[in-house]
Formats: C-alpha cells, sequence, structure tokens
C-alpha cells in the first residue's frame, strides 16, 4: 500500500524534534525565516511545506524565494479537524491516490481533479496539485 504522509508541526518547539526524513510538513503557526531555516537544517529531504492562508501571508518574499531556490514547494492549505484532535501526521493513502488516477484517466484537468480530491477527502486543493505533480 502506497502513502504520503504531511507530517503536522504545531508548534515552533517541535522542529529540532522532526525526523531528519519528513519530506512533507504542515506548519500549524506563522513561521519565521530563522524556522524555515531551521526546518530544512533538520530535515535535509523535505519536499514541500504546507501553511494555512493567513500564515502563507505572513512569510516574507525572502524566506518564499529561499524555499523555490532549494526546490522546496509552498503549498497554501489546512488540515481540518479539531486542532487538539490533530494528530501527528496526515496520511495519504492509497485511496485516494487511486482515486486521482482514476479521475485522471477519465481525461479530466489537475485543477478539476484537485477540487474534486479535495472535497471528498478533506485535504487541501493545492496538496491534492502536488500529489498529482509527484505522481506524473
Amino acid at each position: 500500500m502506497r502513502m504520503l504522509k504531511l507530517r503536522i508541526v504545531s508548534s515552533k518547539n517541535e522542529i529540532d524534534v522532526l525526523n531528519r526524513n519528513e519530506q512533507m510538513v504542515h506548519l500549524a503557526f506563522s513561521a519565521s525565516n530563522v524556522d524555515i531555516f531551521r526546518l530544512l537544517q533538520n530535515c535535509p529531504r523535505i519536499r514541500a511545506i504546507q501553511v494555512p492562508e493567513p500564515y502563507r501571508k505572513t512569510l516574507s518574499k525572502a524566506g518564499e524565494m529561499f524555499l523555490v531556490m532549494q526546490g522546496i514547494e509552498l503549498i497554501e492549505g489546512d488540515v481540518w479537524g479539531n486542532r487538539k484532535a490533530l494528530q501527528e501526521y496526515c496520511n495519504i493513502n492509497d485511496d485516494v491516490l487511486c482515486r486521482i488516477e482514476q479521475l485522471r484517466s477519465t481525461g479530466l484537468d489537475p485543477n478539476e481533479i484537485a477540487r474534486t480530491v479535495s472535497k471528498e477527502v478533506q485535504l487541501s486543493p493545492d496538496l491534492i496539485k502536488y500529489v498529482i505533480k509527484q505522481s506524473s
């Protein structure tokens, strides 16, 4: 069974204890340039960072440019659910990946696939677009 894992980071304090092999993280706090730099130092395999829309607006242009230069995708979106009930990981399982493939085989545009799957599984459309791009 294929599965992608989105590591949910609830506070700046968690950055230093993350697994070095994390590839996708969701930052549930407003991250500074220093936080982003520490994250990349502690998790050298990071390929995507998801942040909620309000926090995306607080990221500096320099921070965004640094991520681009490192080849790291910045994804806008949130994880649904009660903050206190959030798990350490949000799993994107084989069912989601199969649904994406099913819709792709019908010839749907990636944006439409993202909108459809996002509504079905409560993941952000940008995250689904990232998954589509990675599975192409």
